[in-house]
């Protein structure tokens, strides 16, 4: 049986507010701090308008294994207190790194065995966090991107008209319209701004957060992660690249596996056929696929209690998984 109790953080000023699951029986507890992707995400992994529950299911599978994990709110969601709208790429990192020294200091916690398990914006969070030397011992990144913020979404562009409805390829194809070059132009007024808020094409967005985020490349921050690595992404994920994974793992400063899952879109569930955004909210009413869930699980199983290193001090050699 999984115990959940409510655990509040203070960050800059500010109040996270998050859930520590603990599995049956005595601990401390081997843990992981929950990293969800972009957007006003809860502690669950939820959006107002697509409940995903990526963070609670892993939570779940984890507790099922003996480990522990932490989720909480964003900034500005739930019950965490802030703006989402004026919070940078930087200030989530931050926002993670007091999560995980309140999770390292909780009683039933073993602090000598913590990871971070991170999905999309969340995998480059553990990235730039395990790069500032917090005693980590391991990482799982799910759906990270192995390039800058802009190269990533210039390529989800390209991957995003094919699945567009077709009366939208044929405006675009009228009217000339290029979505990659309307992309880089967005992202150069983006760049361009200077408050945390800005309105580019008709929308109110988060230009501190996009101007940290097109502008961060993980690749040196990974260099310094001498961590074990586990790297997976579907090859049906049109928001970061599957190819990626090899770049990861070139960059690691310490043991990388990775791989790529059959059919598993960027919200790590399964999808038959061409892949799509559009059928995110149907795949939002299935769980998790298992082929996401088991090597994430069998993976801290492995390493909860492993050296991070050979007994010759030597990092381990880069691998990818099985299949």
């Amino acid at each position: 049986m999984t115990v959940e109790r409510p655990l509040t953080v203070d960050s800059a000023g500010y109040r996270l507010a998050g859930t520590l699951a603990l599995p049956d029986g005595p601990g401390p507890h081997p843990a992981a701090l929950l990293l969800p992707s972009f957007g006003a995400t809860d502690r669950d992994g939820d959006l107002r308008h697509l409940p995903l529950g990526i963070q609670r299911q892993l939570a779940a599978a984890l507790a099922g294994a003996g480990i522990a994990s932490l989720r909480y709110d964003r900034r500005g969601v739930g019950g965490s207190t802030g703006e989402f709208l004026r919070t940078g790429f930087h200030d989530n990192v931050d926002d993670a790194a007091a999560v995980f020294a309140a999770l390292r200091a909780d009683p039933a916690v073993n602090g000598g065995r913590l990871f971070l398990v991170g999905h999309g914006e969340g995998a480059l969070t553990s990235i730039a966090l395990a790069a500032r030397g917090v005693p980590v011992a391991g990482l799982v990144l799910l759906a990270a991107p192995g390039r800058t913020g802009a190269e990533g979404a210039r390529w989800q562009a390209a991957r995003l008209v094919p699945t567009l409805p077709a009366p939208v390829r044929l405006l675009l194809r009228l009217y000339r319209t290029d979505p990659v070059a309307k992309v880089s132009r967005s992202h150069e007024r983006i760049l361009a701004t200077t408050g945390d808020v800005a309105r580019i094409d008709g929308q109110r967005l988060n230009a501190r957060w996009f101007r940290e985020f097109l502008r961060y490349d993980p690749r040196p921050d990974l260099a310094r992660v001498h961590a074990p690595i586990l790297a997976l992404t579907g090859d049906k994920d049109i928001q970061t690249d599957p190819q990626d994974l090899p770049v990861l793992a070139a960059h690691a400063g310490g043991p990388a596996q990775i791989g790529v899952l059959p059919e598993v879109t960027h919200v790590l569930r399964r999808q038959p056929g061409p892949p799509s955004m559009r059928a995110y909210r149907d795949e939002a009413k299935r769980p998790l696929d298992p082929s996401v869930v088991r090597p994430v699980v069998s993976w801290l199983a492995a390493h909860r209690a492993e050296r991070t290193r050979d007994g010759d001090g030597r990092p381990r050699r880069t691998g990818r998984l099985p299949g």
